[in-house]
């Protein structure tokens, strides 16, 4: 029934956030964190390329990992019309096994959220703790539903420069207080001359985690020297109407 990614979900992604299009100052962020990183670097999540074509243009080596195989070929075409061939695999966070080990992994913009079960956030954890060298970094985003509202519907417009058109329209479904995680409806329309010519609907989960509760969690897996911050300004202390904490971990040596 639902879709999970899919060709006009990665089509609006591409039109709305072009590469390199800074989130609140996402992108910023993450090279100034980076910016000590001699080694490989895996972005997880790693969409349509958005994020790792300005950290490939900046000179690291980064690989990329993620489930859709949309937002992957997106992903290898963009990079390849910039003269970048990086290493992009297809896989579920919670389940993979790479060639690589590294010195950063990095989950940008709060993907890591997507990961609705416990169970598949712990054994992604699990993955990345596995995947990096002896005192290697994770920095991770988590989102919090401060915006959240049960009930809400959205409609979005987007004018393709073909001439065709997105429609987007977002409903709140529910909010599982007990279990921390929310579920929206997503319905993508691609309209060309008035006709319907293409629709998706997708079922968007969020789960969320305390701060006490997601640095317990890192420390469970093995992490140390556990740090966070709010809203992309490093060494800002969260507060209620934050929308981004950034955790960064270490493996221990």
């Amino acid at each position: 029934m639902f879709s999970y990614y899919s060709t006009l979900c990665t089509e609006v992604y591409d039109f709305t956030k072009p590469v390199g299009c800074s989130l609140n100052g996402d992108i910023e962020y993450y090279q100034e964190r980076l910016k000590s990183c001699q080694g490989r670097i895996l972005e997880a999540a790693v969409g349509s390329g958005r994020f790792i074509i300005p950290l490939l243009e900046a000179g690291y080596i980064v690989d990329g990992i993620d489930y859709s195989p949309e937002m992957l070929v997106s992903c290898r075409t963009r990079c390849e019309e910039r003269g970048f061939k990086p290493n992009l695999y297809e896989c579920k966070l919670q389940k993979f096994s790479l060639p690589f080990t590294y010195e950063a992994i990095i989950i940008p913009t709060g993907s890591f959220c997507l990961l609705e079960k416990r169970e598949d956030s712990l054994a992604a954890l699990k993955c990345f703790y596995n995947h990096l060298v002896p005192g290697g970094r994770l920095i991770v985003d988590l989102q919090l539903p401060n915006d959240w509202k049960p009930g809400e519907i959205t409609t979005s417009t987007f004018a393709l420069p073909n001439g065709d058109g997105i429609t987007m329209e977002n409903k709140s479904i529910e909010m599982d207080w007990l279990n921390q995680f929310t579920v929206s409806y997503i319905k993508y329309e691609k309209w060309r001359q008035g006709q319907l010519i293409q629709t998706e609907l997708q079922r968007f989960a969020i789960r969320w985690y305390g701060i006490e509760e997601f640095k317990l969690v890192l420390e469970h897996i093995g992490f140390s020297d556990i740090t966070c911050s709010a809203d992309y300004v490093y060494g800002k202390q969260p507060s209620h109407a934050d929308q981004i904490i950034t955790f960064e971990a270490v493996r221990k040596s």
